[in-house]
């Protein structure tokens, strides 16, 4: 039985290509608080989304290795990215339950949509890989999807333009073809975009369910690891640690966005050795 604690003490890893994997961190925070978590941004590789689906899956698999050398005993693949080129590639290698974020949010947009209409906005690579599309079909081929790119919301919720004349107008242009497609649900595929829940949702109206994948993500999380038995039995609140592939103040700075404070430690590792 000691074996078996010891197992569940161990800390669920998150890797992401950078910094917006914090928002699906800070819902795991949230539904699991004593659970110990590792926290890998790979900022030095950032971002993922140009990148050939080759080189993200190899990147996968570094990200991988060196969260399992930390001992966790679970992965989140909190990137989109990641989760649409890599997920099925590195589940067939590693003996480890994981998950990414794609399944999750496509699920709660099934279990939400009345009319069967269902919107997506992404950044250019998750558009462009029809990972939400193939997912949705996959769950109801009656569907109808409407899908946009939105790249510009990434650096507006880095720089902490969100509240900004400048985010409105041009959140107003991307989401323009919404109106007009009679949408009921609209997932935030990108981890970036529940920190512009308040414009995203002013903008398309408020009859229309907005599906925070890093939220459906940690309740995914929560679920897999009731069923394996990996849910840390301790009361006591779980240990964060994060870890960067580059600019560990730069990434402190912009975290306090997604976390809502500061954070007192970011350690630098040199990822190109896993």
């Amino acid at each position: 039985m000691k074996h078996r604690d010891d197992h569940r003490n161990k800390a669920i890893g998150i890797f992401d290509s950078g910094i917006g994997g914090l928002t699906v961190a800070a819902e795991i925070f949230k539904i699991l608080p004593n659970e110990n978590v590792i926290y890998f941004g790979d900022t030095g590789r950032y971002p993922y989304g140009p990148r050939s689906p080759e080189i993200v899956r190899r990147f996968a698999r570094q990200d991988v290795n060196f969260l399992l050398e930390k001992g966790v005993k679970f992965i989140v693949i909190a990137c989109n990215t990641a989760s649409a080129a890599a997920l099925d590639y590195i589940k067939k290698i590693y003996n480890i339950p994981m998950i990414g974020v794609i399944e999750p949010g496509a699920s709660a947009a099934i279990a939400s949509t009345k009319n069967r209409r269902v919107g997506v906005i992404g950044t250019t690579g998750t558009i462009n890989s029809s990972s939400y599309t193939k997912a949705l079909i996959n769950f109801d081929s009656s569907l109808k999807i409407t899908v946009k790119a939105c790249p510009l919301f990434v650096p507006i919720v880095e720089e902490a333009y969100t509240d900004r004349p400048a985010a409105k107008m041009i959140a107003e242009d991307y989401l323009a073809d919404f109106r007009t497609k009679n949408i009921d649900t609209l997932i935030l595929g990108c981890t970036h975009y529940p920190l512009m829940k308040k414009l995203i949702g002013s903008i398309v109206g408020t009859d229309v369910k907005l599906i925070d994948s890093a939220e459906s993500t940690a309740v995914a999380a929560k679920q897999a690891l009731t069923e394996a038995d990996l849910l840390n039995q301790k009361n006591s609140e779980g240990k964060k640690n994060f870890y960067v592939s580059d600019s560990p103040d730069k990434f402190k700075m912009i975290a306090k966005q997604f976390l809502g404070k500061r954070l007192s430690k970011v350690e630098l590792i040199d990822i190109n050795s896993y």
